[in-house]
């Protein structure tokens, strides 16, 4: 039976290893040396025990020495890391003079010189840079005896080492980078989020007070009849404080909310967004206030706002079973995207964006409905090769012209919509773009077995 054909790429690679192993012919002994180098490489978790093997299965095989050098810091610089004599050594020692990395073998006094090759395809992850894939040298002493058959050897066994160590150097970088993320959630739980809940104590204080001074004009007013355009301007003083605390206020919350479900530890110490689901009507506690937060930014770019919610009547708000600050975080893409890419209709001329939400009955299978919720802009509409990219990570479109962006926004929606089980898409009109997401509506029981986790957000 021939090979399934995704596996013929693979296969090929196969026998021409099979070839070049029959070909290389190397001996039992050397064979056996390469085989406990990879048994052993597997068996020791440190880097250091890795080293020592390096060096360790040269000697006990070959009765021959060798010191291991690898790249220090962003130069060409080599660092002794371990050699068969003294094991890894316990200050920082630079190699000789005569020693230096190259991408060819070369030998130095009695000492055969040899390239160690990282791999190629994940170069650019080492914490170092290094040209054509050289990441250390191999010395291996007395070389006075050395075949050219054992030269060839040592080569190849200076690749397999290399590839080894590359990837043993990056997997302690990433336990690293897990560990100093962990250890930086926690800072931000104790530096941000915990102050950032004692805020709200504060902008109380300040309400209370903006309440006092409104009293305190009201009265003073009634009293002071000789001075009324003080009076009037006083009161519009305290009215505007008062505006302007009632901004900062929806401005803080939304800002809480993002805090607590963006560096919620769980999804550090899972590695994966964690969901805290609570029952949520979307239109009122999400749609709205981030719609409020992004009006005057519209209104700045002279952008209409259809809000009749696709014909739904607002009272008729959904409650689902959704993680809160997410789904706000979803809204706000969509409505950041709205503020920078909407432009006029090529039929109607109207600059607009309009959004809305509407059940689908049994659009997840039979009994599991969900709902659609969008968001339209008007403007030309996006390439069909677009739309099928651009929930993609760092993807952008070709109609961004010149607007700030990253290309994660949409795919920050994706990442979120499918979290909850939902499904993401764009279409194109003559008028415009939509933007939709769709998310499952959870039965009764399901609601109680899948209910919201403590939470620390203050919103």
């Amino acid at each position: 039976m021939a090979p399934a054909p995704d596996l013929e790429v693979v296969r090929q690679r196969i026998l021409e290893k099979k070839l070049n192993y029959e070909q290389y012919n190397f001996g039992r002994l050397r064979d056996d040396a390469i085989k406990t180098f990879f048994d052993l490489a597997q068996e020791y978790e440190t880097l250091e025990n890795l080293y020592r093997v390096c060096v360790g299965v040269i000697k006990e095989f070959f009765d021959l020495d060798s010191r291991l050098y690898l790249i220090c810091g962003n130069s060409d610089c080599l660092e002794l890391v371990c050699d068969s004599l003294t094991g890894v050594p316990a200050d920082r020692i630079i190699a000789p003079a005569g020693i230096h990395l190259s991408n060819t073998a070369y030998q130095v006094d009695n000492s055969w010189l040899l390239p160690v090759r990282g791999n190629r395809l994940l170069v650019d992850r080492l914490p170092f840079f290094t040209k054509d894939q050289v990441i250390g040298m191999l010395e291996i002493f007395p070389a006075e005896g050395l075949t050219d058959k054992d030269k060839f050897f040592f080569e190849k066994y200076a690749n397999r080492l290399g590839y080894a160590l590359h990837n043993k150097i990056i997997n302690q970088q990433n336990i690293q980078h897990i560990r100093f993320i962990n250890s930086l959630v926690g800072d931000i739980e104790h530096n941000v989020i915990t102050p950032n809940i004692g805020l709200s104590l504060h902008l109380k204080h300040v309400k209370k007070k903006i309440q006092a001074l409104c009293r305190l004009v009201t009265e003073t007013g009634a009293t002071m009849s000789c001075c009324p355009e003080f009076i009037k301007q006083l009161r519009d003083l305290a009215l505007g404080i008062d505006a302007d605390c009632l901004t900062f206020e929806k401005q803080y919350r939304g800002i809480s909310l993002f805090l607590e479900s963006l560096f919620r530890p769980s999804h550090f110490q899972r590695g994966h967004l964690v969901l805290r689901r609570q029952k949520c009507k979307v239109a009122s506690e999400i749609i709205k206030p981030q719609l409020e937060l992004y009006l005057p930014k519209l209104q700045e770019r002279q952008i209409e706002i259809d809000a009749s919610l696709g014909g739904v009547p607002e009272e008729e708000d959904y409650n689902l079973l959704v993680d809160k600050g997410l789904i706000a975080q979803v809204y706000a893409n969509l409505f950041s995207n709205a503020v920078k890419y909407t432009r006029p209709s090529p039929v109607s001329g109207r600059k607009y964006i309009s959004f809305g939400r509407r059940r689908l009955q049994d659009f997840f299978g039979p009994g599991k409905d969900g709902v659609r919720f969008n968001v339209f802009t008007s403007g030309p509409p996006i390439p069909e090769q677009d739309r099928d990219l651009i929930f993609e990570e760092g993807y952008r479109g070709s109609n961004v012209e010149g607007e700030v962006g990253t290309g994660r926004g949409l795919y920050f929606i994706r990442i979120v919509v499918e979290t909850h089980g939902g499904i993401v898409g764009c279409e194109s009109t003559p008028e415009g773009n939509d933007f939709y997401f769709v998310l499952p509506v959870y039965a009764a029981e399901e609601s109680l077995q899948t209910g919201p986790e403590p939470s620390t957000a203050t919103s």
